[in-house]
């Protein structure tokens, strides 16, 4: 494995890898320069937030030229400038949270565990599916529920 297999690895796992990297047609990133990887997302996305600050160019052209939409041109900017580098990299795909399992779900089951203790996760998913029409894994069931015992968190 070379140090290119090893980097795209790691794009990977970042969510970095772009997927439209032969849609770039800038010409840096064509020239064979080893410095410019069309495949880097975020190195992508900063050059050409560059090109249109620094070098003028126009947002559509620039856009167009590394693979984006004007929309995507502006979220990219709109992130780098709250958040600088960081910004550039993609949020993890998926919810941020147990999106199913509201708080009338949890005070529903909490309620059920307390009227029978003897319950499993596996009842609980079943009480979910039978009164809230919810398919919920029940490992999911017992994390928000340990969630909730713990209480919201503090801020550090």
């Amino acid at each position: 494995m070379d140090a290119s297999d090893d980097k795209t690895t790691a794009l990977r796992r970042h969510h970095a890898l772009n997927p439209r990297a032969d849609a770039v047609r800038d010409p840096a990133f064509r020239s064979g320069n080893p410095f410019f990887d069309r495949g880097d997302l975020v190195q992508v996305k900063y050059e050409m937030l560059r090109r249109v600050r620094e070098e003028g160019q126009p947002v559509t052209g620039a856009a167009a030229a590394f693979g984006f939409s004007r929309p995507s041109f502006y979220a990219a900017q709109a992130g780098f400038l709250a958040e600088g580098l960081p910004g550039l990299v993609p949020q993890r795909p998926g919810p941020r949270r147990a999106h199913k399992l509201s708080d009338a779900v949890l005070d529903a089951l909490e309620v059920r565990l307390a009227e029978e203790p003897a319950s499993s996760s596996a009842d609980l998913a079943r009480l979910a599916t039978e009164r809230f029409g919810l398919r919920v894994h029940r490992r999911s069931i017992e994390r928000a529920l340990a969630r909730r015992k713990k209480g919201p968190r503090e801020t550090r």
